[in-house]
């Protein structure tokens, strides 16, 4: 275990650094490396699903074609960086992405991008990439930890804030740079981190770039760490550092959770892998409307139907109540909760074919949604679990109750294999690619972190 107290006088970024830039990939836990690669499964599955969506277009539109990579289900070249925002945009896109228990931080739309652009630029093994995601998913799940519900509080995504700074550590291990460098480059990145969630009013874009950006923004802020470009050591903790410009002051700050038991305690193995595309914590509330159906309640036989949330989670989740029973648009209906319980009872499903312009404009689904209310409740553990709770009440009278005790696909209910390939074949087929297509595109996922050189694994991969 590194030795934190033993450091006076050294920052957080610079103790975290120390043991990064150490850290021997053999070192990295088996089952880490078993959820990385996992990772690397549905990241994939996820950009080719979004690889023609409008969104996506856009990015493709503004990036830089002189270069050496390609973005997933793209055949022209562009620049890294460009790759790397591109890729990020499109895992996040649907907001089916993986995401961190703690407190809700999406990883793997980050590092993932971030490292595979460094790893095929600068052509570094498979070895040097497992290790980058492995540091800088650490890093995102302690930073979330350091103050949960903070920065949501004050009006910050925090996977776009949180992000920046973990890519810039997730390339500085790939790369190999020193402790210094690497604590230069969480300095940089702090003045890069940004990402305001306004984007709940109406359901617009923005959301889904944060996490591209923030891929991006580690890059370059790792490349002018490597630069010996200076960036504020104190950037965490100091007078005016990370969570006093992002975090909330009434929600306690801990930074010893950033550096304590590091090496020994991973909370990287703790990524959850989404069963249903669309807001985190609404997903133990569709398993609750899943299991009112089949218990045999159709929607015309539903008076009301009360959701027992979380304080934290009503002003993403359920406010304001006209535009969560009314989305304005499909991604507005992601983090919407009475959209997600209408559609979940209805539909027995909330996948890609859930959250459509048809969709959020069908009258029954309508219907139902604005029959859905929430009650915040005391006894709810959000952030440190996810549940869902809901209280039926029929036309005649009748009451139900159903009840969620975790998030699944998390740490209490992990995602099955055979349900994360079902998950990843069905998003390649969404994204138009063939059957053949699909399972060389597994094989690649399989066989990229055995790679010596991980830009001929990608010239492979464009082959097929």
């Amino acid at each position: 275990m590194y030795n934190v107290k033993a450091k006076k006088g050294v920052s957080v970024s610079q103790k975290f650094s120390e043991w990064a830039s150490e850290l021997d990939v053999t070192l990295i836990p088996k089952q880490l490396k078993s959820s990385i690669k996992n990772a690397l499964l549905d990241h994939v599955g996820l950009c080719i699903a979004a690889r023609n969506l409008d969104y996506v277009k856009a990015m493709f539109r503004i990036s830089c074609n002189s270069g050496n990579c390609r973005a997933f289900g793209h055949t022209d070249r562009i620049d890294f960086t460009s790759a790397a925002l591109i890729n990020g945009t499109a895992a996040h896109g649907e907001d089916y992405d993986d995401t961190f228990e703690g407190t809700p931080v999406h990883t793997g739309a980050v590092i993932i991008p971030a490292v595979l652009a460094t790893a095929e630029e600068f052509q570094l093994s498979g070895n040097d990439a497992l290790r980058g995601i492995a540091v800088g998913t650490e890093f995102m799940c302690r930073m979330a930890l350091v103050s949960p519900t903070a920065i949501h509080r004050s009006g910050f995504h925090p996977t776009g804030i949180i992000g920046a700074l973990g890519a810039a550590v997730a390339v500085s291990s790939a790369l190999k740079l020193s402790a210094k460098q690497m604590t230069d480059a969480i300095g940089i990145a702090g003045s890069f981190a940004s990402g305001i969630i306004e984007y709940l009013a109406e359901g617009t874009w923005t959301k889904r770039l944060h996490a591209g950006w923030a891929a991006q923004s580690g890059i370059k802020a790792a490349l002018l760490g490597r630069e010996r470009f200076l960036g504020p050591r104190t950037v965490i903790e100091g007078q005016h550092g990370f969570f006093f410009a992002f975090g909330d002051p009434t929600i306690p700050v801990d930074h010893s959770q950033l550096t304590n038991e590091l090496g020994v305690k991973w909370h990287a193995r703790n990524i959850a892998f989404k069963p249903y595309a669309c807001g985190t914590m609404t997903q133990p509330f569709i398993d609750c409307a899943i299991k009112l159906g089949q218990d045999g309640t159709v929607a015309s036989e539903i008076r009301s139907i009360k959701c027992m949330v979380g304080e934290g989670t009503v002003h993403r989740l359920w406010e304001p109540l006209s535009e969560k029973r009314n989305p304005s648009t499909p991604y507005s209906a992601k983090f919407s909760g009475p959209f997600c319980v209408a559609v979940g009872l209805i539909d027995q499903a909330a996948g890609l074919a859930q959250f459509t312009e048809k969709r959020i404009t069908n009258k029954n689904v309508i219907d139902l949604a604005n029959r859905v209310n929430y009650e915040v409740d005391p006894e709810n553990k959000y952030p440190e679990n996810y549940s869902g709770q809901i209280f039926v009440t029929l036309a005649d009278g009748t009451t139900k109750t159903f009840f969620q005790p975790h998030l699944r696909g998390g740490a209490e209910e992990p995602i099955l294999s055979s349900e994360l390939e079902q998950k990843f074949y069905e998003n390649v087929a969404f994204g138009g690619l063939s059957t053949k297509q699909a399972s060389n595109l597994k094989k690649w996922c399989s066989e990229f972190f055995d790679s010596p050189n991980t830009r001929k694994n990608f010239v492979i991969l464009n082959q097929n």
